[in-house]
This record gives structure tokens, sequence and C-alpha cells, in this order.
């Protein structure tokens, strides 16, 4: 393991000579908060366990699970501190720390970071796992991604970005402030973004998903028993579908217009901002709800 503090990257110019304008700033900079920065790389390995349940709890830093060909799982953390001074950024990285165990069946990790005013620090997982394996991940400040994993992923972050890669398992994401994307998953699908827009492409199965104020885009390869639901408060939404599909179809805008470029039997048109009709022989019901905005189906 080692130690990296901030290089300011004057040393090799003129200024930066011993008594020059380096070792002045150096000087001015002192006991200044989060001046000097501290860094220092962890690996833990440890058993899958037999449920094959595992949770992570990161509060600030990105977080990374990648799913593989192996037995047991391996926890890469990248610890960084920033603090008034070198020796004040080392004491508090030396105080940053990976707990791993079980909870009941379930493997956890957690990441626990003091808190101190004048002193912060964030860790940077990257957590490789057996592909079967279920995960859930709870990041508060921090982007997450998933990927190349066949069991159920379910991803909850505050303040960060949401992205999951080929994944087979039912899935639920949960983002408050941050965009959620998917592409190239299978199983039932859940998403929720307070103020992000959700991107979901090339889907196999149900979609439950909606926003606040954002972007809604879906594209489905197979369509899941359950449908589709899709709604937001301020923002646009595309649904793009295979070509041979049946579905009930709802479509309804408050203030917008809605661009259909499917054929549906039965269409109705009970006001302008509502559409309803069969596509094939129905059944799978198709909702998509939007209040400022349009729709377009394809």
């Amino acid at each position: 393991m080692s130690v990296r503090h901030r290089d300011d990257g004057l040393a090799g110019s003129s200024m930066g000579r011993e008594g020059g304008f380096g070792s002045l700033l150096r000087t001015l900079l002192a006991g200044v908060p989060w001046s000097e920065k501290a860094e220092r790389e962890e690996v833990l390995h440890f058993s899958t366990p037999a449920s094959e349940n595992f949770r992570i709890h990161n509060a600030n830093g990105r977080t990374s699970v990648i799913g593989e060909d192996r037995s047991d799982i391996e926890v890469r953390a990248l610890k960084t501190a920033r603090a008034e001074s070198a020796e004040a950024a080392t004491h508090m990285l030396d105080s940053i720390r990976i707990i791993h165990g079980l909870d009941g069946d379930v493997a956890e990790i957690e990441v626990d970071i003091p808190s101190r005013w004048n002193r912060r620090g964030y860790v940077n997982l990257t957590v490789r796992v057996p592909r079967s394996l279920s995960t859930e991940i709870i990041a508060s400040n921090g982007k997450v991604g998933v990927r190349n994993v066949c069991g159920t992923v379910r991803a909850r972050s505050s303040n960060g970005s949401v992205e999951l890669y080929d994944i087979k398992g039912d899935i639920e994401i949960s983002t408050s402030n941050a965009r959620v994307c998917c592409c190239d998953t299978e199983g039932k699908l859940v998403a929720r973004s307070s103020n992000g827009k959700i991107e979901l492409t090339n889907h196999c199965g149900s979609i439950d998903a909606s926003t606040s104020n954002g972007l809604i885009r879906v594209s489905i390869n197979i369509l899941g028993r359950e449908g589709v639901q899709l709604a937001t408060s301020n923002g646009r939404i595309v649904l793009e579908l295979p070509d041979e599909v049946d579905a009930d179809v709802d479509i309804r805008v408050d203030n917008g217009v809605i661009r259909n470029d499917r054929p549906l039997c039965k269409a109705t048109r009970e006001r302008s901002g509502q559409l309803r009709g069969r596509l094939g022989a129905g059944g799978c019901p198709i909702k998509l709800r939007t209040s400022n905005g349009s729709i377009c189906l394809r």
C-alpha cells in the first residue's frame, strides 16, 4: 500500500524553486481545509454466501459491480482523503474503514468515513462478483454501475447516476437527482428518478418507469406480460416496440401532443390529449402519461 500526496505541479518551473512562488503558495495554503490529498488502495476477498445475496453501502464515492466467472467476491477500494495538512490527510485515510460481514444470510460491506467539517473523504469501489449473485447497492453521493450479472439488482442513489448493462434478472432502481440508464436487460424493470432522465434500451420484459422532471426513452425487444407503464410530470416520452406485439394502448397528455406511428385497432380519442387502441390481439397493458410534454409511440 502507498500514500500519495498532492503534487502542486510547480516543482519543475522557475517559480517552484526553493524559496520561490511554490514555497510561498504552500505556506499560504497551510491550514486551508481540503488543501492536501492522500490516497491508498485496499483489496479484500471473501466467500460468497450460500444465499447468493450481497449488499453494498457506500455513502461517498463511485460503486462499480462486475459479474465474472468466479466463486469469491473481490473488493478494490480506492480511498481518498482531503484535509488541511498532509499529516491530517494521512490520519483521516487511516480512519476510513471497509467493514464486511454477514447480516443474516446476506453478505454485506459498508464504507465507514469519519465526518469532520474541515476534512472529507470518499471511496471508489470496484467489486467483482459471481455472475449469479443478487446485488443491492445503497449510495448517497456517487455513481452506481452494474454489468454482466444474472441475478436481481437493486440500486438506490441520492445524488449520482445509475447505469446497468447486460443484466438478466429483475431490476429495481431509484435515484433522486440523476440519470438512469439501462442497456441489454431482461426481467421486470422498475425505475424511479426525481430529477433526471430515464433511458432503457434493448429490454426484454415488463417496465414501470417514472420521473418528475425528465425525458423517458424506452426501446423493447420483447414485451413482458405485465406490459409497460411510463410517466413523467415534465418531459417527453418515447416508446419503441417490436414489430409484432399484442397490447392495449392507453396514452394521455395534459399539455402536449401525441405522435403515433403504429396502426391501432379500435382507436378512440376521448379528448385531444388521450388516445386508446389495440395492437395486434391486445392483452399486455401499455400506459403512457405526461403532464407537460409530447408522447411518441413507434
